[in-house]
């Protein structure tokens, strides 16, 4: 069988004494299987029976075994799908409709730092919280502009273009990557000099997993001041309490990304029980990070966004770090050391999607909009702000092309803890109504997506046939990548001409050879 092949490449024909692997592969009849790849999925939608399973878990702990494993599955006819943190919202990193090997990387976490040179090496499977804490082990003043969830693999979150509350003020976390490690479909490993321009270009927002495997990036870090500012002020569009959220949001969408680029607001509309018995009403929280002190942040507040109404005993002064879990609705005063907790539990189901707005969504819109959420009932939207480093970064800089002319980017969130698949073909058939209400508000021809807010609505190239896999590629090609997708498939063409490294959403070689 496959699996039989895999095995005996891997034990026999790959075997080094100095670095054993037979103790780090799992197959199914492992005791430990099952435990082993639910420890790192992040959604119950895939926590189920029905879920495709692996034949085999490899987890390396040394780079050889990252080499064998592609080298075997490559010869046996086995997919590989490549896991760092687990986040992938289509479950794509543990998945898969046929014969696959998943190669987890969660052993590969080291980290280290060169505060002297303002960089540092990060493994693959190393947490975004794993390396907050690092480095605030070694300064109070830097930090790494990377997402809010700190159990987020770095291999996955950094490839997909990382996106953070540091994005106005330092871009993308792929925008802060001066290099890489890459094993290729041929074991070779790679740095950004060996691998070239072209390919370290398409691995920085465009997707490492169809390209190879990433082993480490090596990160620029950016200055903080000692202390920063946080805050969450809620406004309710309940008219009994008559806090006029409608009103603040709309001003938001045109001044939030003009702000200073020190200052970052997220909106964050959610449906949440009304002031009446049984009424339900939406809640916008505003929550937002400044690089400086309070005393600084009110007056610039009173200036620029009065109608939030920002008071100074709504705000937190504390180090970036603290920040980060103040961010992650950690109560204030909670231990840095929550930032190494790697396990989560997983009670909710969920489908997410994702969205670019360049205008102004007009006052009567918002209202329809809440009414809508009212109706869906357990879900959220983040309203994530634009401008400042954002609109100063080219579209062809990275692989990642959305920049200059968006006020900003949703995230779109349903959320369920009813099991079974009617529940999972409810709710999202009622976020995908959702999100075709939202067409007149957002980017077009193409609606623009975000790829690391996984989405397979919006195109799937899995399994094709050879005629059809460009053209399917095409579709969500040009959502997540814009202009930049031809060139990423001419570097895919290069680099796997024969499309090993694959996935439903993967970028196609533009030779139908394999």
């Amino acid at each position: 069988s496959n699996l039989e092949l895999f095995l005996k490449c891997l034990l026999h024909d790959h075997i080094e004494p100095s670095n054993p692997i037979s103790e780090l592969i799992y197959t199914r009849n492992n005791s430990s299987f099952q435990s082993v790849l639910n420890a790192y999925i992040k959604n119950r939608r895939f926590l189920t029976a029905s879920t495709p399973k692996p034949l085999a878990i490899v987890t390396p702990n040394h780079e050889s075994h990252v080499q064998a494993t592609i080298k075997c599955s490559n010869q046996a006819g086995l997919e590989l799908r490549i896991r760092s943190g687990g986040h992938d919202y289509e479950g794509l990193s543990y998945t898969s409709t046929v014969p696959f090997v998943v190669l987890d990387m969660f052993n590969l976490r080291k980290i280290d730092i060169n505060i002297a040179d303002e960089t540092a090496w990060v493994q693959a499977g190393a947490t975004i919280g794993e390396l907050y804490y690092q480095i605030s082990n070694v300064s109070k003043l830097h930090a790494f502009p990377a997402g809010v969830c700190p159990t987020m693999g770095a291999g996955g979150h950094i490839t997909g273009g990382g996106y953070g509350n540091l994005m106005r003020k330092y871009g993308l976390s792929s925008d802060n990557v001066v290099d890489a490690q890459l094993v290729d479909v041929e074991g070779r490993i790679l740095n950004r000099e060996s691998m070239g321009e072209d390919l370290f270009w398409a691995i920085r927002g465009g997707g490492g997993e169809s390209f190879g495997v990433i082993l480490a990036w090596k990160i620029k870090l950016v200055s903080v001041p000692e202390n920063v500012t946080v805050f969450n002020v809620g406004k309710t569009t309940d008219q009994a309490t008559s806090q006029g959220a409608t009103d603040v949001i709309y001003k938001w969408q045109q001044v939030a990304p003009k702000l200073p680029e020190e200052l970052f607001i997220r909106a964050m509309p959610k449906v949440v029980n009304g002031s009446r018995p049984l009424e339900k009403t939406v809640m916008v929280s505003f929550i937002g990070m400044f690089l400086g002190q309070i005393s600084s942040l009110i007056p610039l507040m009173n200036q620029q966004f009065p109608e939030l109404g920002l008071r100074a005993e709504d705000c937190h002064e504390m180090s970036w770090v603290e920040s980060t879990l103040f961010w992650d609705q950690y109560r204030i005063g909670t231990s840095i050391k929550v930032l190494l907790n790697r396990s989560t539990d997983v009670k909710f189901s969920s489908k997410n999607k994702s969205d670019y707005v360049k205008n102004v969504i007009p006052k009567k819109a918002l209202e329809e909009i809440w009414t809508k959420m009212i109706n869906f009932g357990n879900m959220w939207m983040q309203w994530n702000p634009y401008g400042g480093r954002m609109s100063e970064i080219s579209e062809s800089e990275t692989a990642f092309p959305h920049r200059a002319g968006n006020l900003f980017k949703i995230q779109y969130c349903a959320l369920w803890e009813e099991e079974g698949i009617n529940s999972t073909n409810l709710y999202t058939s009622k976020i995908r109504d959702f999100y075709a209400s939202m067409a007149p508000y957002v980017s077009n021809s193409p609606r623009e997506a975000f790829l690391n807010y996984r989405d397979l609505d919006i195109g799937n190239s899995y399994p094709s046939h050879k005629t059809s896999l460009l053209r399917d590629a095409d579709v969500y090609g040009a959502k997540y990548f814009k202009g930049n997708y031809k060139r990423l498939v001419e570097v895919k063409t290069k680099v796997d001409p024969f499309n090993f490294f694959k996935n439903e959403q993967s970028i196609p070689p533009g030779l139908v050879n394999f």
